[in-house]
């Protein structure tokens, strides 16, 4: 039978948002994601989802109420005929936010094709305007300028609001933060500072490494007056605010020291079909073997709202639980966020 209904799960929250990692493969070893002193096996080609088995997907959760859809990685502008699965997604009636998030080393030659196609947007990861510290951070050396260029590129290419996103880390980048807010501000680009966060188990992630998004907000606010910003909808993972002068948006996400499991709605997609319900999650559902089994549309809609029905995760309210009593922090293996995306 047909599913009839948008699922809920235990805590009442719907799915609306999936994020869809097409390759697991990144050019960059950032210390806090994938950092280089790691050996890595990367999925044979044969294992990813193939696009047409990605749309097919993508149709079923639109169908369980998913209006959002954001292509992840690893660094997904690897992946070969991006623009393809773009065009393929853009199709599907439904979507009102077709997204991207890159590093954006790649992005120069690749944002007017990815515009053309039917992206709407994309996001950014960036942690530092200074060359040693960028290439020191994405652990290979890389310069900023091309990161630079790919965003100007973007934006040229009508791929806004470009959102950038700044993973801050106490002695590492947090005296960037005026920097960085100042730099985009004057572009009309929007930052988003993130707290350094425990996802995976290789960045070696300490809470004394954490500078809280009230210390940012307070920071930016130095060199321009900000005020809040209303959140477009229930699940909107950042806290927004303007610049008062100018109406540009900057925003804090934090997920340490202000934990938003409440209403989060995002469902991950990983490269090889697994469904993973929470960022922090150890363990996914494949829907790969379904797939090319010959399962139905409606045998995919019935199992994602089965899961999500019985979905509880919670972390981030449990680990700032944990560490507010000093407790050990939960030892569970956690999937890496290069296999899921942010």
């Amino acid at each position: 039978m047909p599913v009839v209904r948008e699922p809920l799960d235990q805590f009442g929250r719907p799915i609306d948002d999936l994020r869809i990692s097409i390759i697991d493969r990144c050019n960059f070893r950032c210390t806090f994601c994938m950092p280089k002193d790691n050996e890595y096996k990367f999925l044979p080609r044969e294992e990813l989802l193939s696009f047409e088995e990605i749309e097919r997907l993508a149709r079923v959760f639109v169908g369980l109420g998913v209006t959002k859809l954001r292509l992840t990685g690893g660094e997904p502008l690897l992946r070969a005929e991006v623009e393809k699965l773009i065009g393929m997604l853009a199709g599907i009636a439904g979507v009102t936010d077709l997204a991207l998030t890159t590093n954006g080393y790649l992005l120069a030659d690749k944002a007017p094709a990815l515009a053309a196609a039917g992206l709407h947007r994309v996001t950014v990861s960036l942690q530092s305007l200074r060359d040693e510290v960028f290439g020191r951070l994405n652990g290979l050396g890389y310069k900023i300028a091309d990161v630079l260029a790919g965003i100007d590129a973007a934006a040229e290419a009508g791929l806004g609001p470009i959102k950038i996103n700044v993973v801050v880390m106490k002695d590492t980048n947090d005296d960037e933060i005026g920097e960085l807010a100042s730099y985009f501000k004057v572009r009309g680009h929007v930052v988003r500072f993130i707290e350094f966060m425990d996802v995976g188990t290789l960045n070696h992630w300490d809470p004394e490494q954490v500078i809280s998004a009230r210390e940012i907000r307070d920071r930016v606010a130095r060199s321009s007056p900000i005020e809040q910003v209303p959140r477009d909808r229930p699940g909107e993972v950042a806290d927004r605010f303007r610049y008062i002068d100018d109406g540009v948006e900057v925003g804090t996400i934090a997920s340490v020291t202000e934990p938003f499991c409440g209403d989060c709605s995002r469902a991950r997609l990983s490269a090889d079909g697994r469904l993973f319900t929470c960022l922090f999650a150890s363990e996914g559902h494949d829907f790969k073997a379904l797939l090319r089994s010959g399962g139905s549309d409606d045998e995919l809609a019935e199992r994602v709202a089965g899961i999500w029905d019985r979905r509880s995760d919670r972390y981030s309210e449990e680990r700032s639980n944990m560490l507010e009593a000093e407790a050990p922090l939960h030892t569970l293996r956690r999937v890496e966020m290069f296999r899921i995306g942010g």
